[in-house]
């Protein structure tokens, strides 16, 4: 079943001095699958992070729709969003974004907080969360307490705590070391295995390489996309990074 679907999407900059425009996002179209991961691959200033912008309701495109299952999320109200997006979508983010005065728990507990929800449900829906990310003797200790990929555990479960639509990951593993991105990625998969949806936004031909497919995005379009297929990492990975020197050197047309 189709959840996300991105249709002509267009986004235009006017610089603030001289009336210049800038077009970050040209037409982007594609679609995801329920239960699908995908990860998103350009170099920077091709359009990924604007992209994610939009589909995350941070900002608004110039033209074209975003379709999150039924939702039209330019039909969403400006005073509605925060609510609507706390409920449909979890946000992993590069540098973690957890409060250093807040518990790891507390930290988790922050989106069903805002949301209104009771001591009793957040705490019955976070025991299970945190054995499976391996969190438990974790959850009282501060972010400045424990180590970044621990930090990133933590910023999982907060993403996970809501029972999202839609994950979105931007640069997940950016701030990690090699050993805490595995873990990462390896943790990805499990929770994609399980049946959440995720779109990811990264530089990394490695974390690229546990997606499902990897749509590669250059001068704001969708350019070309790989399918895994029953292929295991390690091949995907050598995929990805033929098809990303090939990119650069034009060697494959626009898709």
């Amino acid at each position: 079943m189709r959840l996300l679907e991105v249709a002509d999407l267009r986004k235009v900059y006017t610089t603030r001095f001289g009336g210049n425009t800038v077009t970050a996002l040209d037409g982007v179209d594609f679609a995801v699958e329920q239960g699908e991961y995908v990860a998103i691959m350009g170099e920077s200033g091709s359009g990924k992070t604007t992209l994610l912008n939009l589909l995350a309701g941070l900002d608004k495109p110039t033209g074209g729709r975003i379709f999150l299952g039924d939702t039209e999320l330019s039909a969403i109200k400006d005073r509605q969003l925060a609510a609507w997006r706390r409920e449909n979508l979890g946000f992993v983010f590069q540098d973690f974004n957890l409060l250093d005065t807040f518990s790891l728990k507390d930290n988790i507990f922050l989106p069903l907080v805002l949301s209104g929800r009771g001591y009793n449900e957040m705490n019955t829906r976070l025991q299970p969360l945190a054995k499976k990310l391996g969190i438990t003797e974790l959850l009282e200790k501060y972010p400045y307490e424990v180590s970044g990929g621990q930090k990133q555990r933590a910023a999982v479960a907060r993403a996970l705590i809501t029972e999202p639509q839609l994950v979105l990951a931007d640069e997940p593993t950016g701030a990690l070391d090699s050993r805490s991105s595995d873990e990462l990625l390896d943790l990805f998969g499990q929770v994609n295995k399980a049946g959440q949806t995720i779109l990811m936004v990264t530089h990394s031909a490695k974390a690229a390489s546990h997606a499902g497919r990897v749509l590669f995005i250059k001068d704001g379009r969708v350019f070309h996309q790989l399918y895994r297929g029953d292929a295991p990492d390690s091949v995907f990975f050598g995929r990805i990074s033929e098809a990303l020197t090939l990119i650069a050197q034009g060697g494959i047309a626009h898709a």
